[in-house]
């Protein structure tokens, strides 16, 4: 007969061996969606400001590997400085907390979102391997709008605070009063300012992505290839970062709508014209050869177009 204490250590083990609850996963989630937002929001602080035009350092002679001397402005590094400088070392967090509400309601979001569709996805099998892309792409535009749409708010909230850099204000510090300031002066529509750019750019990027992915598998990658099945599965991701950088104008449109107007010095002239819409905002950027602004933190040569200025 066993004793207490042996069936009390058996209960114990039997304790440690089962599985995490969906609760457990959860928080794991979020606590490591959390985490990768805190980690990498100076790379969007940085790169939100160069959005936004605004280039504090003057820009340095460089050559190009032909020899030729051109103007490069700062990288991320000595921008990442500067900021520190300014603020200090918490100043590379400046916004971080809309994002990191953010990160969380998106992935409560997109989990609830997708079981739901899991459920409704297994009643219909698919028979052509197209059949089943599209309707998976469908499933994915379907979670990735209504998360976006459940974000934008905080999304907004955040991009205001980083701009604020660039005329030294604070007028949006905590959640609160951004809450309230955009709802007092522009109602309920200041939550989604640049919402559409945002939302347009990510379903041509999901459909795009996942349609040549699917094409290039079946037409492009022969079965007699003995690694024919690690090339598939790398395509997808080679794929993303092609079509991420097609859809990036998208993104920054965005961005710039979310500051246009709203009273910081980062949204209005002389440092940025006033936009009526995002379309206007589309085509000022190309006229000046800027709808790709901000997309490396590296070897950034001064635009063509653009005088060799402190502020572009």
């Amino acid at each position: 007969m066993e004793s207490a204490e042996n069936l009390s250590d058996q209960v114990v083990g039997v304790q440690q061996e089962a599985p995490p609850t969906p609760v457990d996963v959860d928080s794991a989630v979020l606590l490591l969606g959390a985490g990768v937002t805190a980690i990498t929001h100076p790379l969007l602080y940085v790169k939100l400001l160069i959005q936004v035009g605004h280039e504090p350092l003057p820009p340095t002679v460089g050559t190009t590997m032909f020899g030729r001397r051109v103007l490069y402005l700062p990288g991320f590094f000595s921008y990442a400085q500067h900021i520190v400088k300014v603020d200090g070392k918490r100043g590379l967090f400046r916004g971080l907390s809309p994002r990191i509400v953010s990160s969380t309601i998106s992935t409560v979001v997109r989990s609830k979102v997708k079981q739901q569709v899991e459920l409704l996805s297994k009643r219909d099998d698919m028979q052509t391997s197209l059949r089943k892309v599209v309707q998976e792409t469908s499933h994915e535009m379907i979670i990735q709008c209504l998360s976006r749409v459940a974000t934008h708010p905080f999304h907004v909230m955040s991009v205001r605070c980083m701009a604020q850099f660039v005329g030294r204000e604070a007028t949006y510090n905590g959640m609160f009063s951004c809450i309230a300031k955009i709802f007092k002066e522009e109602g309920f529509a200041g939550f989604y300012v640049g919402l559409i750019p945002h939302v347009v750019g990510e379903v041509l990027f999901l459909w795009c992505c996942n349609l040549l992915a699917h094409f290039i598998n079946t037409y492009a990658v022969d079965e007699s290839f003995s690694q024919a099945s690690a090339v598939r599965s790398y395509t997808k991701f080679v794929m993303g970062i092609a079509v991420s950088v097609l859809t990036y104008p998208f993104m920054l449109v965005a961005n710039l709508m979310a500051v246009n107007d709203c009273g910081l010095a980062a949204g209005l002239p002389p440092h940025s014209p006033i936009f009526k819409s995002w379309l206007h905002c589309w085509s000022h950027l190309s006229h000046k050869g800027h709808l790709f602004r901000g997309s490396s933190f590296f070897f950034r040569r001064v635009p063509v177009m653009s005088p060799p200025s402190i502020e572009d």
